[in-house]
């Protein structure tokens, strides 16, 4: 599988999908997507108005719409959304189309970086600590098993991991190469 392949990142939110991925983009030289601001793009609404109008279910049938189309481009980073993975035929989508990348982040360091962000439609909850907890333990072994490279994110720069994805995203892909 020589040359350029699709790079997706997978994730919690706020484990810095988007900002990491922005830098990678610069870095391997692709294209940069975001699936969630690739829907408000297509709808013309925020993510928080389709989750107040059409539910949860109907965001996510709008999410793996935009995960398949996306999934096909070519020579991209693809920021997807949290749950993303939630759905099988994403993960399938994800694992088949390119390299898959889970930025992982601890409980505090996610809370810390959401706590302000209003447009987090399943943290708007008295409790934002227990919800990201409860997300983390229904999705984590699903972040896991799609995942080619796991990288932390904890305590570190954007740049500082995304140069640490771009070194193993390299080093997969000549491992990768090895074997075919």
């Amino acid at each position: 599988m020589k040359g350029r392949r699709n790079l997706f990142l997978i994730g919690p939110m706020g484990a810095g999908k988007s900002t990491i991925g922005r830098h990678l983009s610069t870095l391997l030289k692709l294209r940069f997507l975001d699936a969630d601001h690739e829907i408000e793009a297509r709808t013309g609404v925020s993510i928080p108005l389709i989750f107040d109008i059409e539910g949860e279910p109907g965001f996510r049938r709008r999410e793996a719409a935009v995960i398949d189309e996306l999934t096909r481009q070519q020579s991209v980073v693809l920021a997807t959304g949290g749950g993303a993975i939630l759905d099988e035929a994403n993960r399938a989508a994800l694992k088949e189309r390119g390299i898959v990348v889970y930025l992982r982040a601890g409980v505090d360091i996610l809370v810390e970086r959401t706590r302000r962000d209003r447009n987090r439609p399943l943290l708007q909850t008295a409790d934002p600590r227990a919800r990201i907890e409860e997300l983390l333990a229904r999705r984590g072994p699903l972040y896991e098993a799609t995942a080619d490279i796991i990288v932390d994110t904890d305590q570190r720069s954007p740049l500082t991991v995304a140069r640490e994805v771009a070194a193993k995203v390299n080093e997969f892909r000549n491992d990768e190469d090895d074997h075919a």
